[in-house]
């Protein structure tokens, strides 16, 4: 496992809950939607660095 994927997967993780928290909170939907995407990206990236698909 690389340390660029797994910082990449932590920060997803991290994201993912200030979403959770966010929602929660009631706070503005475009905050929410900018974290989500962010956050899915982040893990998706990292996820793909992984090396395991080749």
């Amino acid at each position: 496992m690389n340390s660029l994927s797994t910082l990449l997967i932590v920060v997803g993780l991290f994201l993912l809950g200030g979403v959770y928290s966010f929602v929660k909170q009631k706070q503005s939907r475009g905050v929410i939607t900018v974290l989500a995407i962010a956050s899915a990206l982040s893990l998706a990236a990292g996820v793909l660095r992984l090396d395991v698909w080749s």
